[in-house]
């Protein structure tokens, strides 16, 4: 009985490790540094699709149901044709200027600057756009998958 019992525990303790474990790989802590290191793609999902933009994939899976954070590097005077998202969607600006104005149109006057530290929100289905000038932009854009891009005209949309 005595080793039914020890059986048991060291089952139980080893089940609540491995538990533990699990629990930490969902809750990532990551110091910018160790985001710079992780694997970088093109303009993935969630993205515009533009050529030139770096997307790491933070946090979920912006493919998949459930909650998710991107990445997003934007070059040098880079513009994003107008397009909305079918999940609400916020971000931060944590580097460089983003342009971000909404609209079915990328209009100049519609934008507002955004410095580092700046929020903003890209409700399902609101046309938006954005654009940078010389010194490009890092925005963190999170939210609830799976997640679409869809260009108001269609012409827009960057080709793979």
């Amino acid at each position: 009985m005595s080793r039914r019992i020890a059986f048991a525990g060291v089952a139980l303790a080893l089940a609540a490790s491995a538990s533990a474990a699990m629990a930490q790989d969902h809750l990532p802590r990551l110091t910018p540094s160790e985001i710079e290191a992780m694997t970088q793609g093109g303009a993935g999902a969630g993205t515009s699709g533009v050529a030139g933009i770096r997307t790491t994939i933070l946090y979920g899976d912006p493919t998949k149901a459930g909650p998710y954070t991107i990445a997003l590097r934007a070059p040098p005077n880079v513009r994003i044709a107008a397009h909305s998202h079918r999940d609400d969607r916020t971000a931060v600006v944590v580097a460089g200027v983003w342009r971000f104005g909404y609209g079915r149109k990328a209009d100049e006057n519609l934008v507002k600057t955004l410095p580092p530290g700046s929020f903003y929100s890209e409700p399902a289905g609101v046309e938006h756009f954005a654009m940078t000038g010389p010194e490009g932009a890092t925005v963190y854009i999170s939210g609830l998958g799976p997640t679409s891009t869809d260009y108001v005209e269609a012409a827009n949309a960057p080709r793979p």
